[in-house]
């Protein structure tokens, strides 16, 4: 059985217009057949959930219910109602805030284990801002801005996993982040680093990744990186780092994952906008 697509989104996704990306994971999840949970544990503001659940509703999704998880005590406390709910969902859309909200509060839980089961058998799982960055197994919990790489600029933590393969970055150009995903990928230059502008969105599945909405995604290669100093220099410094290769994808345009080339759109084929156009004018 192959693994469900997965949405990382930059944030601040387009709510009230075309909401290209939101509807985009509503058809994923099955269109007038899905049900959708959202998780809103990463934000503060307790309405948060409730109005994600009022716009997929409106995009007719079947079923949305939102998980009442605000801490690690309702986790631990999770009755089978709420697995139930894991289990039966299509979707799970992940809610922006902090990401060190979520991973703590799920961490070790019978819920992160759901979540990473049923993703494994096929429900689609998207999330935003800090949702987008707790996809990840080696997680950006928290950072400073710029575009030079620096010695601890970054700190990462354990996230959810469904993506192990990346490090995922959120609210990119417009927060001025590509120094701490470098640095990130000095620590380990294994996985890609994928970082993802506000209302944009890398839709991953069966080992792809193509972009939607109205930003770019910067996919950073250090794999081949031939030196970097990052052990030898201090705390703040500027790190070197040679041989990485940075590629900058705009909607329609894909990435092969395995392979690790970025590839154009597909000649021939509507945009994921005008495909949405095309629809609303024959609803």
């Amino acid at each position: 059985m192959e693994s469900g697509l997965l949405m990382a989104i930059g944030g601040a996704e387009d709510k009230v217009r075309e909401r290209v990306i939101l509807r985009a994971f509503v058809e994923a999840a099955g269109g007038p057949d899905a049900n959708v949970v959202v998780l809103a544990t990463a934000s503060e503001l307790a309405e948060t959930g409730d109005r994600y659940a009022g716009i997929f509703e409106s995009l007719r999704a079947d079923t949305v219910e939102v998980l009442r998880v605000r801490s690690r005590e309702d986790a631990l406390d999770a009755g089978s109602g709420v697995l139930d709910l894991l289990d039966f969902a299509s979707g799970l859309f992940i809610t922006g805030g902090s990401q060190l909200r979520i991973s703590t509060a799920l961490g070790g839980t019978a819920i992160a284990v759901t979540i990473r089961r049923r993703h494994a058998e096929g429900m689609v799982v998207a999330g935003t801002s800090a949702g987008a960055a707790i996809l990840s197994e080696h997680m950006i919990s928290m950072g400073d801005s710029g575009a030079t790489p620096r010695r601890r600029l970054v700190q990462m933590a354990k996230g959810l996993g469904l993506a192990p393969e990346l490090v995922i970055d959120q609210h990119f150009r417009q927060r001025d982040r590509l120094g701490r995903l470098v640095t990130a990928l000095s620590y380990n230059p294994g996985p890609l680093g994928i970082g993802v502008d506000e209302d944009t969105a890398a839709v991953i599945h069966g080992g792809e990744m193509r972009v939607i909405g109205s930003g770019a995604v910067t996919v950073l290669d250090a794999s081949g990186m031939r030196y970097t100093d990052t052990p030898e220099v201090r705390r703040g410094q500027a790190v070197s780092m040679l041989g990485l290769k940075l590629d900058f994808l705009t909607s329609g345009c894909r990435y092969d994952l395995r392979q690790r080339v970025g590839m154009p759109p597909l000649a021939g084929k509507p945009s994921i906008q005008e495909e949405e156009a095309m629809e609303s004018a024959r609803r």
